[in-house]
């Protein structure tokens, strides 16, 4: 599978290439997922429409307003040119870093701020939209929070990137990434952590008890006092359900971590 765009959006994975790839002119009358892809990436770019599926004359009148914010012909259809405009985020987010890293922990931190960067967020109702998609293997909805999903896509994008293999599998749940982490031996409790860990590339865990977690995010800075990350789905509690890719301070107490 494929997680960085290197040339054509066909080499993506397939769920992937589902989010971004162009499969002909969109306009009005069209209902369906692709009427929706439209209506959920002109609210991420703030042209706000009612996300039903349905491509009427509200959403040509925003596909006509993005079109003339971009100096380009104002048609009301969604072309190639209009299409590769409105997931241009996501893309550059696909591309990963220019040079990345040499280490996996080092890609790791670098893919994470080229996600940050394009401020990835939910849009269509609770843990729904295309970034939730992307990061969730196509899945969406109340039951899909996207934390772990956003550090596994983030972990496949930086052993694409290094060639280097990742020491846990990943998965779009918290409970398993720490099981997985204790079975590989990379597993490190709060309790146990030695100076200078966690360190940028290492992944949180915030514990609820001894056999649940409840979030997790990328490690960016660290030291004694507080940690940076980068994490998905997240809130200004630094929890889960949130809505939005950002960067957090966290203190240690209640999180665990992963030493990738």
């Amino acid at each position: 599978m494929a997680y960085i765009l290197s040339g054509a959006v066909s080499g993506l994975s397939s769920w992937i290439r589902a989010e971004v790839e162009f499969t002909g002119p969109i306009q009005k009358g069209k209902r369906g997922i692709a009427a929706r892809r439209v209506q959920e990436w002109l609210c991420l770019h703030d042209h706000r429409v009612v996300i039903d599926s349905d491509f009427g004359d509200i959403t040509e009148s925003a596909v006509k307003e993005f079109q003339r914010s971009l100096g380009r012909p104002q048609t009301g259809i969604v072309n190639q040119i209009t299409w590769d405009a409105l997931v241009a985020p996501m893309l550059t987010a696909l591309q990963g870093p220019a040079n990345p890293g040499p280490t996996l922990r080092r890609s790791l931190v670098e893919c994470g701020d080229c996600h940050l960067a394009v401020h990835p967020r939910e849009v269509g109702g609770q843990n729904r939209g295309p970034w939730v998609r992307l990061y969730m293997f196509g899945n969406e909805g109340a039951d899909w929070p996207w934390c772990a999903g956003f550090v596994t896509f983030l972990m496949n994008q930086a052993s694409e990137l290094t060639g280097i293999a990742k020491p846990i599998q990943g998965s779009v749940s918290c409970d398993s990434l720490a099981e997985q982490a204790k079975a590989a031996g990379i597993f490190v409790p709060q309790g146990s952590l030695q100076p200078g860990m966690p360190g940028p590339g290492a992944i949180f865990l915030r514990r609820r008890t001894s056999t649940d977690w409840t979030h997790t995010g990328i490690v960016t800075e660290s030291n004694p006092q507080y940690f940076f990350t980068v994490e998905g789905n997240t809130n200004d509690e630094g929890d889960r359900e949130g809505y939005e890719v950002c960067s957090r301070r966290q203190g240690y107490v209640g999180r665990d971590f992963i030493l990738i």
